[in-house]
């Protein structure tokens, strides 16, 4: 999934930077998780791993490859759902194929996301074309239903759901963000919606946790080796950049207004969109998480400057060490700023020492 900020291209060089400071294993906490990319590669590499963000499509995902630690059996559901042959054995592939065969229906995001749902309204949106908009819902309110009859464990329905949310970018007809719509139909929304079977990412007798809370505050409740902080790092909100993912995962039937269609997310602003109050959020980490060793990864653009970064670091008494990485620029912005393609990621570093 295509995400801002998201660290893909550099995680390799993320652990590199760890190993070089001689920090092997224990407990990483990722309290910006994002899609989960950075959690996830810390979870094959063996640590224990504990998640956090404020988006709940993405605690959907950290509940999904974080915590689930086991493959599946859907006992509950295929004992009482009789589905159809198609053709797989492994429960997980036997559930996710029957979903794609299901038809569409004209529910929350066909009505408020598709050209034809919005038809006769004050704004006609393209988020969709209408038979994916509609297939979505199907999905999503099986899933949902299955779930209040108690025919799903936990891990089984955040799998489901995971797989639902990672499908939908795929066939939406978005520039990066669902901050707005295209006004033509790209080739990609022609295409059926299909979910595909999420990876199960299993490190044994590790108590992977996964949090949906701010970030700032959570960081006081949990121990760990490695606190990785990557948050926003420009005034850009994310929940507003998401809000389809995000009502998608919550299927909460929220009141959307304008020509997006959003959702309020007036309680999910972050405060590392402003400058001063990224700064004052960052020292709050500083002074009260529970931690070994603190990463931060922020970005060269960002609104926090090097010197408001070192000296928050450093307001407890910590020596600060920086690494400079060169990374290709988010796409759909890449034709800002002159035409810029490269930016550098900051890695800021200290050891906590008490």
């Amino acid at each position: 999934m295509r995400f801002i900020g998201c660290k893909n291209n550099i995680l390799e060089q993320i652990y590199e930077f760890i190993l070089s400071k001689k920090i092997y294993g224990g407990t990483f906490f990722d309290i910006f998780s994002g899609t989960t990319s950075v959690a996830s590669f810390f979870k094959r590499k063996g640590y224990r791993v504990v998640s956090n963000d404020t988006l709940y499509f993405s605690y959907v995902l950290q509940k999904a490859y974080i915590e689930t630690n086991a493959q599946p059996n859907f006992s509950r559901l295929l004992k009482k759902v009789k589905l159809p042959p198609n053709g797989e054995t492994a429960p997980l592939n036997k559930v996710i194929k029957y979903l794609n065969s299901l038809d569409g229906n004209k529910g929350f995001v066909y009505k408020n996301y598709t050209d034809k749902g919005t038809q006769g309204s004050e704004y006609i949106r393209m988020y969709f074309q209408s038979d994916n908009g509609g297939r979505i819902d199907g999905v999503r309110q099986k899933i949902e239903e299955w779930n209040d009859f108690g025919l799903l464990s936990e891990p089984e329905y955040f799998l489901l759901l995971a797989s639902l949310i990672e499908a939908v970018p795929s066939i939406s007809n978005i520039s990066g963000t669902y901050g707005a719509f295209l006004k033509f139909w790209e080739r990609r929304t022609f295409n059926p919606l299909m979910l595909k079977v999420p990876e199960i990412i299993i490190n044994s007798y590790k108590d992977n946790k996964a949090f949906n809370e701010d970030g700032t505050d959570v960081c006081k409740d949990v121990e760990c080796d490695i606190l990785y902080i990557d948050p926003p790092y420009n005034a850009r909100q994310y929940a507003p950049n998401y809000h389809v993912l995000e009502t998608v995962a919550r299927y909460d039937n929220p009141v959307v207004a304008g020509k997006s269609g959003m959702r309020n997310y007036e309680k999910m602003k972050s405060q590392f969109c402003k400058r001063q109050t990224a700064i004052e959020a960052l020292k709050k980490i500083v002074k009260t998480g529970k931690y070994k060793h603190l990463i931060l990864s922020y970005n060269n653009e960002g609104l926090m400057t090097d010197q408001d970064i070192r000296q928050a670091l450093a307001s407890e008494g910590a020596t600060v060490e920086m690494k400079v990485i060169e990374y290709r620029r988010y796409k759909s912005h890449s034709h800002g700023d002159n035409g810029k393609k490269k930016v550098n990621e900051l890695l800021y570093y200290i050891n906590n020492g008490r």
